[in-house]
């Protein structure tokens, strides 16, 4: 299971920190703790989370980027390889180019709907699809070797391949993600830094409570957004599929 809506991580996650320091302030108002000097022990506890909240973050957000770029690099391979088994299709005998020609068209534009469409469904259908097209490619290329030399035969294979093998590493990538458990485990820490931060404070003040959720919650949000390939402001577009779709 993996986070889908940056959006929701920002309110979500600025609601609960807000809520852990107000609870945090709620308690020590409760206790009557009156002390000019905040407790050494909570400081001490304190600083270390948010030392371990920043490191988490850091290497979260590293992730993200690092994932969001190769999801980058994954499309202009596939591009690459499709238009590159293009041009090779033409050393097939005139018969059989055409449909080669018309099949990888169809297979770009299936490539063109997965960075498109969010319906898990669809996405079904078109993974599918995207199978049978590659089938096909494979019969109807295999069918003009007859009269096609060995080192035309090879070129054709070798760039079929390359087709197929980057549109497995396009799905792998964008199944590459951050899991459910270390996005709990970040709530779970900045939860606790909110709630030190309210039960070590002198007075209530929510000037200063609110940084750490307003800070936190938008990390979090940039962590999501890179992370999730289909959803959030920033998008993984097919640029350079949208190109070959153009000029082919």
């Amino acid at each position: 299971m993996t986070v889908d809506f940056p959006f929701l991580v920002l309110g979500l996650s600025f609601g609960v920190l807000a809520f852990s320091v107000k609870l945090g302030d709620h308690i020590r108002t409760r206790s009557h703790d009156s002390e000019e000097k905040p407790r050494d022990d909570l400081g001490i506890v304190l600083a270390g989370t948010l030392t371990l909240l920043s490191l988490i973050i850091g290497f979260s957000f590293s992730m993200a980027t690092s994932r969001f770029e190769l999801r980058k690099s994954c499309e202009q391979m596939e591009a690459n390889a499709i238009a590159t088994e293009w041009v090779r299709s033409d050393l097939l005998p005139p018969a059989d180019a055409p449909k080669v020609h018309e099949l990888l068209k169809m297979y770009l534009d299936r490539r063109l709907l997965f960075y498109t469409v969010r319906n898990r469904q669809q996405l079904r259908t078109i993974a599918s699809e995207t199978t049978q097209l590659q089938d096909q490619l494979w019969s109807t290329i295999r069918a003009g070797f007859a009269s096609a030399p060995p080192p035309v035969q090879g070129m054709l294979i070798s760039g079929l391949n390359d087709v197929m093998s980057s549109e497995a590493s396009t799905q792998a990538a964008f199944d590459n993600r951050v899991p459910l458990l270390a996005w709990l485990l970040i709530m779970a820490i900045a939860s606790g830094c909110s709630f030190l931060i309210g039960l070590r404070a002198r007075r209530t003040d929510w000037l200063v409570f609110l940084v750490m959720p307003i800070a936190v919650s938008i990390s979090l949000f940039l962590i999501a957004d890179l992370d999730s390939p289909r959803g959030g402001a920033i998008r993984n577009g097919p640029k350079n599929l949208m190109r070959l779709s153009q000029t082919h």
